[in-house]
């Protein structure tokens, strides 16, 4: 049983496009390379062989992660809550600042630290799950424990 990957409408149909250009696209033109370079004559020295297998098995890979997020995927909208969940944009600041932050959790497909997207699988979004304004929470880092406080939920 595969675990659910959380996706905004517009990265699923992000990863779908992927996907489609990768079986359609994609594949045909490493199994050119691929005939191509089998054309080149003995295959233990084929240095356009081996990495048109290795581009093969990256393509076969990715389209497998595909595949298995998109069919386990559950679409999250936007919409406002009184407790932390997938989708929800959170500002909190540390116990110890006055500087708040803002995260939005989401799946880990869409983690984007520069622009504030955490997973929620992370150390910081899972110890927000949950959460209402107001409520403090403590993340164990390398460092030592950090205590937050949320001051409000989108």
């Amino acid at each position: 049983m595969s675990q659910k990957e959380y996706l905004t409408k517009e990265k699923f149909e992000e990863l779908q496009k992927e996907l489609d250009f990768l079986k359609k696209v994609k594949r045909k033109e490493v199994a050119d390379d691929l005939e191509f370079a089998k054309s080149l004559g003995d295959l233990s020295e084929n240095a356009e062989y081996h990495e048109a297998r290795e581009t093969q098995a990256a393509v076969e890979d990715r389209i497998s992660k595909l595949e298995l997020v998109l069919t386990s995927a559950e679409i999250v909208t936007p919409h406002h809550s009184t407790i932390v969940e997938v989708g929800s944009t959170v500002h909190v600041k540390k116990s110890t600042e006055k500087v708040e932050k803002i995260y939005k959790l989401v799946g880990s497909e869409e983690t984007d630290m520069a622009s504030g997207k955490i997973s929620f699988k992370s150390p910081l979004g899972q110890s927000m799950l949950g959460k209402k304004k107001d409520d403090d929470f403590v993340v164990k880092t390398p460092s030592g424990e950090v205590k937050y406080v949320i001051v409000s939920i989108e």
